[in-house]
């Protein structure tokens, strides 16, 4: 008697492996934008810090992390900010691993904070719990490394926590959160109009009342930055 043993496959579900192919094209793509963003705009935005730059890439790939999910915002800011060390970037590893915190810490809690709840309020609540954790990060990360990679004494930086670091983070945190909910939910409705990705399900009962309420919180909170920054520089 012979024994014969039947080979099991696995049937892989051609929609399904379409749309992780199209999702890491897009992703690549978000990711693409993002470095361009960062190498073609920054902006130093503190006198006392010139060094400090401000640059819209966490944007980008809040965009990336609403659509796809924190762990998708978590892989493109690593990629991107490993890109950004190897080519223009003149802050070494030190300054790569900066930035890679910064980025995830805003992005990383809003897209989970939105992906627990698919709406403009959840959207704003992920920002602000965004905005606070890259403060609160960059402020004890800036009091360690910063004296390390600059050569600056421990003391100038205790000095330069309150006004110089948490305003330049809130700043970039809600300017970077702003233009991301001013834009999601065109970009979203653009992808799933070219079936680029699945439609997906939100809970307000007025798609339209909730794009508005988006953009109207979005312009609130670039305008606001916008104000500041202007006021820091003495523009008025």
């Amino acid at each position: 008697m012979v024994n014969t043993k039947e080979k099991q496959t696995k049937v892989v579900n051609p929609a399904e492996s379409s749309y992780r192919i199209k999702q890491m094209v897009i992703m690549a793509l978000i990711a693409a934008m993002a470095y361009v963003v960062v190498f073609v705009c920054r902006i130093p935005i503190i006198p006392a810090a010139p060094y400090l730059d401000l640059e819209f890439k966490s944007a980008i790939i809040l965009i990336g992390a609403y659509i796809f999910g924190p762990l998708s915002g978590l892989i493109m800011s690593v990629v991107i900010c490993l890109v950004e060390m190897v080519t223009f970037s003149t802050t070494g590893p030190i300054g790569c691993i900066m930035n890679v915190l910064a980025t995830i810490c805003l992005v990383c809690p809003a897209a989970f904070a939105y992906k627990k709840k698919k709406t403009t309020s959840g959207a704003i609540v992920g920002i602000i719990i965004g905005a606070v954790l890259m403060t609160v990060a960059m402020v004890l990360w800036n009091y360690i490394l910063t004296p390390i990679y600059q050569g600056i004494p421990r003391e100038a930086i205790v000095e330069m926590l309150l006004p110089v670091f948490v305003p330049f983070n809130l700043l970039k945190a809600g300017l970077n959160g702003g233009i991301a909910l001013f834009i999601f939910r065109f970009a979203l409705e653009a992808l799933q109009k070219a079936n680029l990705i699945p439609k997906q399900t939100f809970e307000e009962k007025s798609k339209k009342n909730s794009i508005i309420g988006a953009v109207v919180v979005a312009g609130i909170i670039i305008l606001t930055c916008v104000l500041v920054i202007l006021a820091i520089n003495g523009v008025f």
